[in-house]
């Protein structure tokens, strides 16, 4: 199967930064996207950012111009810089990828075990 591991969680004041990174691994043929969703308590899981393809990226609004989503260069990994952050973020991170499965046909689902970052006020 592919497998994708998340790091980079943990407690940060308001303000501070974290940096989250997911790595996928297994039988992969291609990535069609990857990016990172959240839950917190009592709220639907929500995209927080995605990069798609060659370099198009998405974010949620609540979000935009205090995260950023990158891609490592020749390595299955994308990186989530949070900047700015706030009590409201405190969430489950869970990293996603749309993957092509070595000797299958078409892009599948994948999901991370999630990682927790806690904001305190």
């Amino acid at each position: 199967q592919v497998q994708l591991v998340e790091s980079g969680g943990g407690l940060v004041q308001a303000g501070g930064s974290l940096r989250l990174s997911c790595a996928a691994s297994g039988s992969i043929s291609s990535i069609g996207a990857m990016g990172w969703f959240r839950q917190a308590p009592g709220k639907q899981r929500e995209l927080v950012a995605r990069i798609i393809g060659d370099g198009n990226t998405n974010y949620a609004d609540s979000v935009k111009g205090r995260f950023t989503i990158s891609r490592e260069n020749a390595k299955n990994t994308v990186i989530l810089q949070m900047n700015s952050l706030k009590p409201e973020d405190t969430a489950v991170y869970y990293c996603h990828a749309l993957v092509r499965v070595t000797s299958m046909f078409g892009f599948r689902d994948y999901w991370g075990q999630g990682t927790q970052v806690n904001v305190s006020s």
